[in-house]
């Protein structure tokens, strides 16, 4: 394997939000992680103690740097506030409830530089070795949220047997790994989402900017999935049925017409009723 210098640092991008119960593991794996020269945490005004176990990092590594924001802006200000606070050619957003390996990021690394312009995903795992479907992804199909509502969030691929790396058309913003040059091309995370589907919004204009978006079928990563979310479930529900019609207005919306659009509509508030209503029952 290359080393740090040959092939290009790599800064890790960690944005928190009550996150105290796995970050202090995270940072632990990301400083012993091969090639990561710089560690930038974002924190979104957490109230757990992240914050003080982020400093304790920070004291005993150069690498690591926090930026700790009095409110809380969303993931897409984060990862962008972050990414802009460092200098390293390769970036990886982390989340907090994700445990890399020694040689993870190195084996991302080689896979993007054998594979360029691309964005790489991981195969994800949680405590059960249960695989996350969301590690490969189609984009959602509206029309076929009309027509059966439910299935158009079936967005699940299938793993490609013998494939190592291979083509989707979105990953899990779980841990995404790219260039600077590439993610700085396509102006980062859009800001506009404050949570959930802005990782499908980057995948795609990735892909409209004639770059790949692929996983790296053998590179698997344990994911402690939902951490920071389950402070505020009704919040977060919101966030992510608002991101995906956001999502739709920016990618779908224009090529469909009003009746679409308005039935797009209110099957995603719909959806969010019932949502809600199982978060409100459980």
């Amino acid at each position: 394997m290359s080393s740090s210098a040959e092939s290009g640092g790599i800064a890790a991008i960690v944005v928190t939000y009550q996150s105290a119960s796995t970050i202090d593991a995270c940072l632990s794996r990301l400083r012993t992680a091969e090639g990561v020269t710089q560690i930038r945490v974002v924190d979104n005004a957490s109230e757990d103690g992240t914050l003080e176990l982020v400093q304790r990092h920070a004291a005993r590594d150069a690498r690591v740097r926090f930026i700790g924001n009095p409110d809380n802006p969303g993931f897409s200000v984060g990862c962008n506030q972050g990414a802009g606070d460092s200098t390293a050619p390769w970036l990886a957003f982390v989340n907090p409830d994700l445990m890399v390996e020694a040689d993870t990021l190195v084996r991302l690394r080689a896979h993007a530089q054998a594979h360029a312009p691309v964005l790489l995903g991981v195969d994800l795992v949680d405590e059960q070795g249960a695989h996350d479907p969301a590690a490969r992804r189609r984009d959602p199909d509206f029309g076929a949220m009309l027509l059966a509502p439910g299935s158009g969030g079936q967005l699940a691929v299938d793993a490609q047997a013998g494939a190592v790396v291979q083509d989707v058309d979105a990953v899990s913003g779980a841990l995404m790994f790219v260039s600077r040059a590439l993610f700085e091309h396509v102006g980062g995370f859009d800001p506009g989402y404050r949570l959930h589907a802005e990782d499908l919004d980057l995948c795609r204009r990735i892909r409209i900017a004639r770059a790949r978006v692929a996983i790296a079928n053998d590179v698997c990563v344990l994911h402690h999935r939902g951490v920071s979310s389950r402070s505020r479930p009704l919040f977060v529900e919101w966030h992510k049925h608002r991101g995906l019609w956001r999502y739709f207005q920016r990618f779908e919306a224009p090529r469909r017409g009003a009746l679409m659009q308005a039935g797009v509509w209110m099957a995603i508030w719909a959806h969010f009723a019932q949502a809600a209503g199982r978060r409100l029952a459980g």
